[in-house]
């Protein structure tokens, strides 16, 4: 039988991941410095606008959502276990406060791609979580994500 989990969780989880991708972007559009690459400023300043825009999206979600039923092929111990995994080795989580410092405009593009890449996966598995009424929420969340992905990429070539 499937356990009851606090929506709520995930969603905190999701605002977290934003928090902490602005203050991310912002660290690489200081790391580029005035006299920088001004592409790459702008782009990362758009991406920090973006996971502030997507971290009040999920704050409002969350103050829409009730407990929700877990999985069937999973118990609500398993699932925290799983979705903790996917948070401790999310870019941001590894990287930490260093992210942007010393970074060569390469390394950091790449830093950002692997950020994203992660959140479209951790939004991939929140989606199966929150009532079919908030999926579509997620998933535009995820789609912008993979935008972003598509820009980092034009970006590094």
């Amino acid at each position: 039988m499937a356990g009851i989990f606090k929506a709520s969780d995930i969603i905190r989880a999701a605002e977290e991941i934003e928090t902490r991708g602005e203050a991310f972007y912002q660290r690489l559009v200081d790391a580029m410095g005035a006299e920088g690459d001004t592409a790459t400023r702008e782009v990362f300043e758009f991406l920090r606008d973006e996971e502030a825009r997507h971290r009040e999206t999920f704050r409002a979600m969350g103050a829409r959502l009730a407990p929700v039923e877990m999985p069937a092929w999973a118990s609500e111990d398993e699932y925290v276990a799983y979705m903790r995994v996917m948070l401790d080795d999310h870019a941001l989580f590894r990287a930490g406060d260093a992210a942007g410092s010393g970074l060569s405009r390469e390394a950091a593009i790449r830093l950002a791609m692997q950020f994203e890449k992660d959140t479209m996966l951790f939004f991939h598995e929140m989606r199966e979580l929150v009532p079919v009424s908030e999926q579509a929420v997620v998933e535009r969340c995820a789609e912008e994500e993979r935008s972003h992905l598509r820009t980092l990429t034009r970006l590094l070539a």
